[in-house]
């Protein structure tokens, strides 16, 4: 199975939320699976699609706030690892049902994390959580690593694919130590995928930065709810 495969350098916001939702667009021109691996270039927090931006102004401090396509909650984006995965409709990973490709995007996270050396697991069961907050308790299939959440999804399906974006949350100093090495993992521990580069450049670059000025930068968008 071949795969794109996107590794960006710290991007703003509006850019990260922008590329994902344009690399939806060209897994279906494409007709294969995309994986960004990206970083933030300042601290940020994103939100779901169908959240409220008011309330969620009221739970953190951490500026700016930036809604995502996908839904789920907020997530801070102060130390992380971040990816996206988008799967045109005609997929077969697109077949699954929202808890299975939820499920399925996590034993890949939990294989990249175990490769590492860390003894992950995916949650049994939900376990209680802050209203609205992503890492505060867990879902079922999230990665735990010693009882508590370090990696959860949100996922947006359209008729033309499958988005899905995560983030990799790990206390410590490994955050900062290990990234390049997970990166790696992430690639190596896909099932039976071949990658093939894909750069954010020229005529793509440029229309990832309209659609972020003029959506996701776009108060308009932010505080649609």
């Amino acid at each position: 199975m071949d795969g794109s495969l996107v590794i960006s350098g710290p991007e703003s916001p509006w850019f990260n939320m922008a590329a994902d939702e344009t690399l939806l667009q060209l897994a279906h021109d494409y007709g294969r699976l995309v994986l960004r691996l990206y970083r933030w270039d300042r601290p940020a927090v994103s939100f779901g699609y169908f959240q409220s931006y008011d309330a969620i102004a009221n739970l953190t401090p951490v500026r700016p706030l930036v809604r995502r396509l996908t839904g789920g909650g907020l997530v801070s984006h102060v130390a992380d690892w971040t990816y996206s995965l988008a799967l045109p409709a005609e997929h077969r990973w697109y077949q699954l049902k929202a808890r299975e490709s939820y499920q399925w995007v996590h034993q890949w996270v939990d294989r990249s994390l175990q490769s590492l050396g860390l003894a992950t697991s995916l949650a049994a069961r939900p376990m209680s959580d802050g209203p609205g907050q992503c890492f505060l308790g867990a879902e079922q299939d999230d990665v735990l690593l010693r009882g508590a959440k370090v990696a959860g999804a949100a996922q947006r399906r359209t008729r033309s694919g499958l988005l899905i974006q995560g983030s990799i949350q790990i206390p410590g100093s490994m955050i900062q130590t290990h990234r390049q090495a997970w990166e790696v993992a992430m690639r190596s521990s896909a099932p039976d995928i071949v990658w093939s580069e894909l750069k954010l450049d020229g005529a793509l670059r440029e229309a990832i930065e309209r659609l972020a000025t003029s959506k996701y930068a776009a108060e308009a968008f932010l505080k649609r709810r």
